[in-house]
């Protein structure tokens, strides 16, 4: 096999390396994401779930207000 084979196929496989490099660090980039957006959708839930109970008490003092009244 000649030369300009042998260095077609290391730049190709130059090519891949790279690519694959790229693809590894993209991944871990939208690992970290993800794990960042599950961390503030928990964030979220306990927000949302400490509104409801506020509410519900106030539903609750209100109606107990007007059985009152």
């Amino acid at each position: 096999m000649s030369e300009h084979y042998f260095n077609a196929l290391e730049h190709k496989i130059d090519l891949l390396i790279a690519r694959s490099e790229a693809l590894e660090l993209e991944n871990q980039r939208l690992r970290d994401q993800e794990q960042r957006l599950r961390e503030e959708r928990n964030q979220l839930l306990q927000i949302t779930d400490q509104t409801q109970a506020k509410v519900e008490a106030m539903i609750q003092r209100l109606k107990s207000l007007e059985q009152k009244a």
